[in-house]
């Protein structure tokens, strides 16, 4: 060819006696179809490298024996080893798993429950089975009773027609994790749930004033009691810890108009207790009187009663002497029924012996006339 061919080379002129020379590196000679030599260096010397990597050997700049392409790469049993070693500690890292003393694992088998994992090291054979992590001693809080989206869940109707506005914590932590994980979609939706449900219930059965005074204690006890028992019909594993009654009061808008109610009503107790204690001590004294008078009648009557057969016995003694000697006991009645007629009178006695028989002229008449003045003044002063 006469003409003078510009390649990538730079070579010009006749190539009549050069299609025989090869690169000074030993490699194939230059395409016929122009592409450059320096991409084909590349490809080669990336070749070796990874022969090298490998655990072959590298091939310098070595072409072919027969002008052919360069030789693949070749692995060794070192490299194969070295790749199920690494592929092994790959398994093995997503396989084993640590639990902390807080927490609880679950082992799922293609999906479905395995077993529970305790706190430590554990190992679940990836990719057969799977492990959810849960943790199952922190304590979470609940909190019902604030306005949430216009709605006020605290506002609870009574027994009585009464609204009271209850606000209150429902603490609670997972007692199998299993349960909570395949049975429960949002667990705490779900406690906000059963809680209110049950609070509303027992504030339902109550009237408004020991709602607001003595039965919080009791009240609260009962509602962690019966929130227990809902998520348990629902097979939830979740345990609750306790139930904190923050607040029962009437609602803001009537609070003025309750207190004031309040107020009227303390003091109509108070007048009802002074009342009271004025009737009871009414009441004692009337019991008092009326318990003197029985038994002062009762003293009567016995005393009378027992007159009554002393005289009797008397009179039957009496008769019985009579009847044995009747002038003696007629001479002694009437000696002394004139004792009982005489006693209290003041008589003189005076003998017809000393009168003498002249009319009495032995006594000489005596007026005591400072006995009739004294007895005069005596009587002008009463």
């Amino acid at each position: 060819m006469a003409g003078n061919n510009g390649g990538p080379w730079g070579g010009g002129g006749n190539r009549g006696g050069d299609d025989d020379r090869r690169p000074s590196g030993g490699g194939r000679r230059p395409p016929e179809s122009g592409q450059l030599p320096e991409i084909e260096d590349l490809v080669r010397k990336g070749q070796d490298q990874l022969r090298v990597l490998m655990g072959g050997r590298g091939g310098g700049g070595r072409g072919g024996a027969s002008g052919g392409g360069g030789e693949g790469p070749q692995f060794g049993r070192g490299t194969i080893g070295l790749a199920v070693l690494g592929a092994v500690a790959l398994w093995l890292f997503a396989s084993v798993y640590t639990v902390k003393p807080e927490e609880q694992s679950v082992e799922l088998f293609l999906g479905s429950y395995y077993k529970t994992g305790n706190p430590g090291l554990n190992f679940a054979p990836w990719p057969v089975v799977t492990a959810e992590i849960v943790n199952v001693t922190s304590e979470r809080t609940e909190d019902i009773g604030r306005q949430i989206g216009g709605r006020e869940e605290g506002l609870m109707l009574t027994t009585d027609a009464n609204i009271v506005d209850i606000g209150f914590q429902v603490v609670w932590n997972v007692a199998d994790p299993a349960k909570l994980l395949f049975n429960i979609r949002d667990p705490q939706l779900t406690v906000q749930a059963a809680a209110e449900s049950v609070m509303r219930e027992i504030i339902a059965a109550s009237n408004l004033s020991p709602i607001l005074n003595r039965d919080r204690g009791i009240i609260a006890d009962t509602a962690l009691s019966n929130i227990q028992e809902t998520l348990d019909e629902y097979d939830s594993g979740i345990r609750i810890v306790r139930v904190n009654l923050d607040k029962a009061d009437p609602p803001r808008e009537v609070i003025d108009s309750f207190r004031e109610v309040q107020a009227a009503e303390q003091e109509r107790d108070r007048l009802q207790r002074q009342a009271d204690a004025y009737a009871n001590r009414v009441l004692a004294e009337a019991r008092g009187q009326a318990a003197q008078i029985l038994e002062d009648s009762e003293g009567y009557r016995a005393r009378v009663v027992n007159e009554a057969q002393g005289d009797a016995s008397r009179f039957t003694s009496v008769l019985t002497e009579y009847s044995k000697a009747p002038e003696v006991t007629r001479k002694r009645l009437y000696l002394e029924r004139m004792e009982q007629v005489l006693g209290d009178i003041d008589k003189m006695i005076l003998d017809p012996s000393i009168i003498g028989s002249e009319g009495g002229s032995g006594v000489v008449p005596y007026l005591p006339l400072n006995e009739l003045r004294r007895g005069a003044a005596e009587n002008g002063g009463n």
